[in-house]
């Protein structure tokens, strides 16, 4: 139940904009998390929104096992049981979440460190699973119209790509399309300490 050090300095600036699309309206709000990782995001977002039903997914059973340990070690109950699931995979294989049934998906620090296909399955599946007027919530670092910026990114970039050629900075422009053929708008783009951005792409 170990959490990166990233994930602990980047979870309060990440609740700051989850907050204003996780508002008290009536009823639950059915939160997905796709690679939940650790999950100390999920622990800790899913105490600070407590009229939300999150649930946890990741790829890598161990990741599960530690998702679990988290909800648990901060006696979270409104955090589910982790799921398996490979997001590259269809919105069919998804644990069960039916279509139009969520209100917010989240996806944090996965594009870049996962195959395009991973980034196509997650507009895919947010273009089906979310409600109209639900938000699909990405953070990371991302390439903006064919530029990396500051240099800090573009080694970053280099290094992941260096580790695997499938892996890098998704540029927002490809995320804007993906978005638009999946239904949904890019609404927002919020600039984030060590320079992340928050993106909030909307269901239409």
């Amino acid at each position: 139940m170990q959490a990166p050090a990233a994930a602990e300095r980047n979870k309060g600036p990440i609740l700051a904009v989850l907050r204003q699309y996780a508002g008290c309206g009536p009823g639950e709000l059915r939160v997905l998390e796709v690679g939940a990782g650790a999950g100390l995001h999920a622990a800790h977002f899913a105490q600070a929104l407590p009229h939300t039903r999150w649930q946890p997914s990741d790829i890598d059973p161990r990741a599960l096992r530690s998702i679990a340990a988290y909800a648990e070690a901060m006696q979270v109950p409104n955090v589910l049981p982790p799921i398996l699931l490979d997001v590259s995979q269809g919105w069919e294989t998804w644990g069960g979440t039916q279509p139009a049934s969520l209100d917010l998906l989240v996806s944090i620090n996965m594009m870049h460190i996962a195959e395009l296909a991973c980034t196509k399955g997650l507009f895919k599946g947010a273009g089906v699973l979310l409600k109209t007027g639900g938000v699909l919530f990405t953070y990371g670092p991302y390439a903006v119209d064919g530029r990396i910026s500051p240099q800090s990114n573009v080694d970053f970039d280099r290094s992941l790509r260096q580790s695997n050629p499938a892996w890098g900075l998704r540029d927002i422009a490809l995320l804007r399309n993906l978005a638009e053929a999946n239904g949904l708008h890019l609404e927002r783009m919020v600039d984030m300490p060590a320079n992340n951005k928050s993106l909030i792409f909307r269901k239409l």
